[in-house]
């Protein structure tokens, strides 16, 4: 479904009175005049984001200066949960977002700079049947990649594939251990599938006191097919390339003597996939990430800090899967997002219930190359 294929562009002049524009319709229409229906078998939700995103003071990889770009712009979801019992829920969601990008629901609605701002499409990322009984669960249709994960270096959260996806959970050690697995056909934008994925994982979870461990490992196996049209539109090659990543997760919750919660996490990811020597960065196949959070979202008042350090080689993921979020590198509607290393600084606050609003500065090189990047965006997120 496409809502406006026509580029909107608008003076540097207009800048202020659209960011005001744009943050008043977010808060006042997702707060305000929001209708939330629920019963005992239906449920119908969504969230709205504004953005306020800069990329700035970046080079290519051949050393020519990219321009600097400044846009505005918006996400919009609408779901349906349908439980006619206790074991069965069917679920639909419809997304903004252009056609040809799975990584991204954004729609740019103001370039201050006069670019082109793209399509601004909305489509099904969700169509799914699940039940559940006891610990046990399964789903079949399209949904949510089921993988326990704490970041999206390796997954971006918005890459909905196509398959069946399994797990179940059961009390382990004073905590509980959690298994998932799934096979699915792979998005190349929003209409078209292309290439396969299993994954498997195991996840443990328990606390002691006032502190919570989680551990995960578990491994994404991709199959890419070169024979398939849709999938050579993927970058780096990814749709006929295989990947087999592994992934192991530490995280500890705990919280100060004054309360303020606390965590702390670490990924490892390695692909051992063997490629030919005439690949490029064909050894270039690990990547780590690192982070520390401060504080919580939940309540009106709450705050939270963050930082994150990464480090993803070039065949580590496959990036037209992985996180949209740290660098422009790729096209207007796939990011490659590996072979690279930088910071992120986060900073978020709820000014009231359902509402927050969350700044973050990325800062990010090339491992390989000279190419580099700096983003900051500020978002305003409304649920209901």
């Amino acid at each position: 479904m496409k809502i406006n294929s026509k580029t909107r562009r608008v003076g540097s002049g207009s800048v202020t009175a659209a960011v005001v524009l744009a943050l008043y319709t977010a808060t006042s229409a997702g707060v305000a005049d929001a209708v939330i229906f629920k019963s005992d078998k239906v449920k119908v939700y969504g969230d709205f984001r504004t953005r306020l995103e800069a990329d700035f003071d970046s080079q290519r990889a051949n050393g020519v200066a990219r321009d600097d770009r400044n846009r505005l712009r918006i996400r919009a979801r609408l779901g349906l949960d349908y439980m006619p019992d206790d074991m069965l829920k069917f679920g639909l969601r419809l997304r903004t977002g252009s056609d040809d990008s799975h990584q991204s629901p954004h729609i740019t609605v103001v370039d201050f700079d006069d670019n082109d701002t793209g399509d601004a499409d909305v489509n099904f990322d969700k169509w799914y049947l699940k039940a559940k009984k006891g610990g046990g669960w399964g789903w079949v249709g399209r949904n949510s990649i089921p993988f326990w994960k704490q970041n999206e270096m390796v997954l971006d959260d918005d890459v909905t594939p196509a398959g069946v996806g399994a797990g179940f959970k059961t009390d382990a050690g004073g905590g509980k251990l959690a298994f998932n697995v799934g096979y699915f056909s792979m998005p190349v934008g929003m209409q078209e599938f292309s290439g396969n994925m299993g994954l498997g994982q195991v996840v443990y979870s328990g606390k002691a006191g006032n502190s919570g461990l989680t551990l995960a490992g578990g491994v994404l196996a991709f199959d890419g097919d070169p024979n398939d049209a849709d999938g050579a539109a993927l970058l780096r090659g990814n749709g006929s390339r295989d990947y087999t990543v592994w992934v192991g997760s530490a995280q500890l919750k705990t919280k100060t003597g004054g309360g303020l919660p606390l965590t702390f996490g670490a990924d490892i990811i390695s692909n051992d996939e063997n490629y030919p020597a005439t690949q490029a960065n064909a050894n270039e196949t690990d990547g780590f990430v690192l982070s520390a959070k401060a504080g919580k979202l939940k309540d009106k008042g709450d705050w939270l800090g963050a930082y994150y350090y990464a480090e993803i080689e070039a065949l580590a993921v496959n990036s037209s899967y992985a996180q949209d979020d740290w660098v422009r590198w790729g096209s207007a509607v796939e990011t490659r997002a590996s072979d690279m290393k930088g910071h992120e600084l986060r900073l978020a606050y709820v000014p009231r219930k359902n509402m927050n609003i969350v700044a973050r500065l990325y800062l990010t090189e090339s491992i390989t190359t000279i190419e580099d990047g700096n983003r900051f965006r500020i978002d305003w997120n409304v649920k209901f």
